[in-house]
């Protein structure tokens, strides 16, 4: 088997040695640790829109066409949040979800895969900085690699059982990052180096020949017991999660799992459970397969709710559901209709700093805590997940992790606060990802309260959007409002100088280009 392909299923039982006083009623089990469980379910690639259920303030026409429904039944559980935000690509996201760093100190600042190579496209005009292609990491001693403190780790160690099932993404292949175990899960299905899947197709065994090697770098392992039996990926990783999941009902204490699909991620296989639904809708032949991917998607979240229910462990179980950026809207050879749309109303897609590559479909059922069917219309970033599930899970006393950027966002969940108002958080992506379009490659920007400020570091161009009054960033408003340009552009240059950002170089003069509050007439 080749080195790359590992499966790490050690089911290292802790015992749950941590009583906790957390309000209980007749549907929690009977164990010492009585802590929630947790599940985080995210999702690959998937757009804001991509659900039936709207996360605006009226339906769309993807609305219409896309069925979710457990996604629905989730978020008449809990609480919805339209304006949750990560990173413009897959790799930045996970990076700082694992070490609650943002982009720009842990300067995973394009997608990995290969150790010690970039994955840049080449630009004629400016020298790319030397980013952390080889992802992040727990020990130093391995070359651009950030090195943080996973959550996870912590969980497992306040004694929590830790499962991850599917896309990892953290590290480049042969370095400690790239395994889940690395990080403090305990149980590994199929979580590799790759960022994408050769093939959801069993026939295909995932990415693999017939002799068990893998054609792709992005083969998935581990499920060898589904090839050639007509079970999409989705269904597999599902399968497996839940086997896992009754593992873990065996041991007495609470459970994290980390339910990572590489659904909706290209290639855009068809699902031939929904297929054919979507067909007959008529809708194309891709968009009726990239339908498919999201049903497909959501049938595993009903699943996995449906274990919950037959397990009486619903009402002592968080599930919190998330996509790692935005929806795939910049290549015609993947997605029909006209490109840089597919998130209407939002601008752009995957790869840009519009509200199209990072505002994300999230929700958060908490039974007993959080109130049922309920939105919150503030806005929170991928590295908060770090600070609050630690919080849900009561662990107070561990050593605060250094650089941790990310702020629990509970108040905004338990409706007692708002950890938004006033709050600036920020991306910076001084590399070119591949795609080109709307707000992609070279830039960095800051949300704070209504405004947004998006910087080109080639150009020295600066946008700015109120979003509150302008969600499809439609109406550039830098001219009328220099002094908000001004405020906005200084406490942005001053946050990437302050943790370590990086920036692009003019290859005429080997200059580093401008930081936002700099004078770029200059160079």
């Amino acid at each position: 088997m080749n080195k790359h392909l590992f499966l790490s299923v050690a089911l290292t039982s802790i015992s749950g040695n941590m009583a906790q006083s957390y309000a209980q009623d007749k549907y929690v089990s009977d164990r010492s640790d009585k802590r929630p469980n947790i599940i985080l379910f995210m999702v690959d690639d998937m757009g804001w829109q991509d659900t039936s259920l709207p996360f605006w303030t009226e339906r769309t026409k993807y609305n219409e066409v896309y069925e979710t429904p457990n996604m629905e039944r989730l978020a008449q559980r809990g609480m919805m949040f339209t304006q949750a935000y990560a990173c413009s690509i897959s790799s930045a996201t996970r990076c700082s979800l694992i070490t609650g760093a943002n982009n720009a100190r842990h300067r995973v600042t394009n997608w990995t895969l290969e150790k010690d190579k970039t994955t840049d496209m080449k630009s004629e005009t400016v020298q790319l900085p030397d980013w952390n292609y080889n992802g992040v990491s727990q020990v130093s001693g391995t070359a651009n690699t950030f090195v943080g403190k996973s959550f996870v780790e912590i969980l497992k160690q306040s004694g929590y059982h830790t499962i991850h099932c599917g896309k990892a993404h953290w590290g480049a292949i042969d370095t400690p990052g790239e395994n889940p175990t690395h990080w403090g899960f305990e149980v590994n299905i199929a979580g590799h180096a790759g960022g994408g899947i050769a093939t959801y197709l069993s026939e295909r065994n995932y990415g693999h020949n017939a002799d068990g090697t893998p054609f792709s770098l992005q083969a998935v392992p581990g499920l060898e017991q589904y090839w050639g039996s007509g079970t999409f990926a989705t269904e597999a990783l599902t399968l497996e999660a839940i086997k896992a999941l009754d593992k873990a009902k065996e041991y007495n204490q609470p459970f994290f799992l980390y339910m990572a699909h590489y659904a909706i991620h290209i290639p855009i296989d068809k699902d031939m459970r929904f297929y054919p639904k979507y067909l007959a809708k008529g809708m194309t032949e891709k968009e009726a397969a990239y339908a498919s991917l999201i049903e497909g998607m959501d049938k595993s979240l009903g699943d996995l709710m449906d274990w919950l229910d037959k397990n009486d462990e619903t009402n002592n179980t968080i599930v919190i559901f998330m996509s790692d950026n935005g929806g795939l809207a910049s290549e015609p050879h993947w997605r029909d209709g006209t490109i840089h749309t597919q998130n209407y109303p939002l601008n752009s897609g995957k790869g840009s700093l519009y509200e199209g590559g990072i505002r994300e479909p999230m929700i958060v059922s908490w039974p007993n805590v959080v109130q049922p069917n309920t939105k919150c219309d503030k806005y929170l970033m991928i590295e908060d997940f770090y600070p609050t599930i630690l919080e849900m899970a009561q662990v107070k006393n561990y050593k605060k992790a250094k650089n941790l950027d990310g702020k629990s966002f509970l108040p905004m969940l338990k409706g007692t606060g708002d950890t938004s108002k006033g709050r600036a958080i920020v991306w910076n992506f001084p590399n070119i990802w591949g795609n080109k379009g709307p707000g992609i490659n070279l830039n960095c920007a800051i949300r704070k309260d209504e405004w947004k400020l998006v910087y080109y570091y080639e150009t020295g161009k600066k946008e700015l959007f109120n979003i509150y009054q302008d969600i499809g960033e439609k109406q550039d408003l830098s001219v009328s409002y220099p002094k908000v340009v001004k405020r906005l552009s200084k406490e942005l240059g001053s946050y990437l100088r302050k943790v370590g950002g990086q920036r692009p170089s003019f290859k005429s003069t080997g200059r580093p280009c401008p930081w936002p509050d700099e004078d770029f007439t200059l160079q």
